[in-house]
């Protein structure tokens, strides 16, 4: 929901500084939300009578991958206005990362035991993550209002983790009879850094939107703009029903 109000900003503002709020709102839908779904549902992974480790940067690039491709996603379809062709193109691109993303972050699972994964399953959960990822940009895009935010942040989640559990659920896995010492990090081990982080990261882009003018200032802001503009260009001033003001 996060990610949809800044969305929501940058198409207010525009510009400059409509960037920056895209870049915000990549960083809350990809890492805060995407990844982080993806990686607390992965931590319910498990393999009878065997730990499992996480291979800490295949992990820490996963979610690198998910942020930038939300960012790309989101620049790509916004440049494109309402042009179609943007959009999907932008919900490709963004579908792929988060595709690649979650088979990165399973990669990055060590166990005892060879993983293998159904290539049917596979390619509907890369289809999965594709639909999701446009819906997602129309969404960010388009959506305005608390209450249209929230049912999109909620259609969305359904989809992300639609994707994430079909691609869970194409992988089983081979135990191996010997093996040596697991590597890499526990599930634990990466639960304050988590906390941590997301807080901080939530509360700063919290602070970001509350510190801001609002969704009604900034349309006051525009329309002010608009008129002024409109007299320096010797344009006349019109009512609801198009009559010049005098």
């Amino acid at each position: 929901m996060l990610g949809l109000l800044l969305a929501s900003r940058a198409r207010l503002v525009g510009g400059r500084e409509g960037r920056f709020w895209l870049v915000g709102a990549a960083i809350a839908i990809g890492g805060t939300g995407i990844w982080t779904m993806h990686f607390i549902a992965m931590t319910g992974f498990s393999v009878t009578g065997s730990a499992i480790r996480y291979d800490v940067p295949l992990t820490a690039a996963s979610a690198i991958i998910a942020i930038v491709f939300v960012a790309i996603g989101l620049f790509v379809a916004s440049h494109g206005g309402d042009r179609l062709g943007y959009l999907l193109g932008g919900g490709i691109l963004t579908g792929s990362g988060v595709a690649a993303m979650h088979y990165l972050g399973m990669a990055a699972m060590n166990m005892p035991g060879q993983a293998v994964f159904d290539p049917v399953l596979v390619s509907l959960s890369v289809l999965i993550a594709v639909a999701a990822a446009t819906v997602a940009l129309w969404f960010a895009l388009r959506v305005s209002g608390a209450l249209r935010i929230g049912g999109a942040a909620l259609v969305m989640g359904v989809a992300v983790s639609g994707m994430h559990y079909t691609g869970m659920f194409s992988m089983s896995v081979r135990p191996h009879a010997h093996m040596g010492p697991l590597t890499g990090a526990r599930p634990i081990d990466f639960l304050l850094p988590l906390i941590v982080g997301i807080s901080v990261i939530t509360v700063g882009l919290l602070l970001a939107v509350v510190l801001s003018p609002s969704e009604k200032e900034l349309r006051s802001e525009a329309e002010f703009k608009r008129r002024e503009r409109g007299r320096d260009e010797g344009v006349p001033e019109v009512d609801l029903f198009g009559t010049p003001r005098r």
